[in-house]
């Protein structure tokens, strides 16, 4: 059954998201177990790639090998490496088992395979199961078949990327480089960014990425320019917003010795600097006409002229500009030029808000858990459920950053009563802040006394209704204490429809 499966998507028209979440499906039915998880190796860490069986908010985290040593032993061994119930090392999942109930914790059986392809290590396998004794030696020697032919599915995907970059950018030679910033995220709106973001890349097209205040246009930025035929030389980077009139001149073009008073010497500006590669503008939104005016000649002509001489300096520099502001907005009340405005929206990418992107906050709170589960010394960290909805259900107006932020707090207010080194600690609704509190208990009817609408009102309907079902989901199986007869009896539904639910929700993987 499972070969027929990895067999029918090696042979199918299918993206590679699905074609790996389907081997990992096929992986928990045929080993029985209570989570699998792919993952892949990037800038020395470990990200979840694929998964089944863990909470929603451990697919956003980096497990680092060497603080995670039975992730240590799989990536040093080329043969399937088996953790017996009673093993010492502690498990990286401890805790983010979907399965698991808040009493019991602790993984107890564990099985993981290395994978590679052509040669080079590209991540691992593992698999995880609460009873002991789950994993036996035919379980190995089966995993050891599979790990195979999942690296099989991998070389496709890899090729079918080739293939892609090709099309895109011909004369573009394929390469198994994709940068080194991670981004995090499975929204539909957010996967659609970066496949945009990818898109424009392979060209040389000035890019407008436009979004609120934390949503990650920096993050953008260096990913375009990573994908793009100058990732060899580092993206240079410029804060608009902190350029002064009188010194935004110097900055942007550089100026001759003497051509002001401190000009002790000449010095390049940043065009210069990022010449031949990628110059991001930063709060584009904030320069003052004056500079407009000068920035626009450059665009126009590739030409510069730095303050003080008379000289033309040619640049070759790709543009990434990014603001808050609404230009289009700004031109018609002629605070932005529409001529700038025009030259640097040639290719426009607009980051959708925090809110808009559902299930994308648990995985994003997953990600900062683990950054701050290492930096404290926690054993581990996980959301309650009232916690997770309490994420849910705020209105982000800080975006990623504030959610950063939010966590941060919440951890260290975890650490004063937490048992380091040994406890598995759970971060509950009230450790989030009174900010957070405040705004998620206008969800309550019965709190919410005034006539204004609850935030999460002001969400697309389509947002609305998946928090609404999640809610109903989850509130049925704590009723039933978890069994899922008896909620899919409750909700008036079939089983097996509440399981599709259930994982479409992020409550089951």
């Amino acid at each position: 059954m499972l070969w027929a499966s990895l067999i029918t998507d090696l042979t199918t028209s299918v993206n590679a998201e699905t074609r790996l979440q389907r081997a990992i499906n096929a992986l928990q039915t045929e080993f029985n177990c209570d989570a699998v998880v792919l993952l892949q190796q990037k800038n020395e860490g470990l990200y979840v790639r694929a998964s089944v069986g863990l909470v929603a908010d451990a697919n956003g985290r980096c497990f680092e090998p060497e603080r995670h040593p039975r992730l240590a032993a799989i990536l040093a061994e080329r043969e399937p490496v088996h953790f017996a119930p009673g093993n010492a090392l502690p498990d990286p999942y401890d805790g983010l088992l979907s399965t698991m109930s808040t009493e019991d914790l602790e993984v107890h059986d564990c099985l993981g395979i290395s994978l590679y392809i052509d040669g080079n290590l590209w991540g691992a396998l593992t698999l995880d199961a609460r009873e002991a004794g789950s994993f036996s030696t035919h379980t190995i020697q089966q995993l050891r078949m599979m790990a195979l032919a999942l690296e099989a599915l991998l070389r496709v995907n890899q090729l079918e990327y080739d293939y892609y970059r090709l099309r895109v950018a011909p004369t573009r030679t394929p390469r198994s480089f994709q940068g080194e910033t991670t981004l995090i995220g499975s929204a539909a709106n957010f996967k659609a960014t970066l496949a945009e973001a990818e898109l424009v890349a392979s060209s040389d097209l000035t890019v407008l990425i436009q979004g609120e205040t934390g949503t990650g246009k920096e993050l953008i930025a260096q990913y375009i320019h990573e994908h793009s035929n100058r990732h060899h030389l580092d993206m240079v980077y410029v804060n608009c917003a902190a350029l002064p009139d009188s010194l935004a001149e110097s900055e942007l073009f550089g100026h001759m010795k003497g051509a002001f008073s401190g000009a002790i010497k000449q010095r390049p500006g940043r065009f210069e600097q990022a010449n031949g590669s990628t110059l991001f503008l930063d709060e584009v939104g904030e320069l003052s006409l004056t500079v407009q005016a000068k920035l626009l000649r450059v665009l126009q002509s590739g030409e510069l002229q730095r303050l003080g001489s008379d000289q033309a300096h040619k640049v070759d520099v790709r543009i990434v500009a990014a603001t808050n502001r609404n230009l289009s907005e700004q031109v018609k009340l002629s605070e932005f030029r529409a001529d700038l405005y025009h030259r640097l929206s040639v290719y426009p990418i607009l980051l959708s808000p925090l809110r808009e992107r559902g299930l994308d906050i648990l995985e994003l709170a997953g990600h900062f858990l683990e950054q701050n589960r290492v930096r404290i010394g926690l054993r581990a960290i996980r959301l309650a459920p009232d916690a997770e909805q309490a994420l849910l259900h705020y209105h982000w107006p800080g975006n990623v950053r504030e959610l950063e932020h939010v966590i941060s707090r919440a951890c260290i207010r975890l650490l004063a009563i937490a048992n380091k080194g040994k406890t598995i600690a759970t971060i509950d609704k009230d450790m989030l802040g009174d900010l957070i509190l405040s705004q998620t208990d206008e969800l309550d009817p019965i709190k919410n006394t005034t006539n204004e609408p609850p935030s999460h009102f002001t969400l697309p309907l389509k947002a609305q209704l998946a928090l609404a079902q999640r809610a109903a989901i989850k509130h049925a199986l704590d009723a039933h204490n978890g069994v899922w007869a008896a909620a899919a009896k409750a909700l008036d539904i079939d089983p097996s429809n509440l399981h599709k639910l259930a994982k479409k929700s992020g409550l089951k993987h």
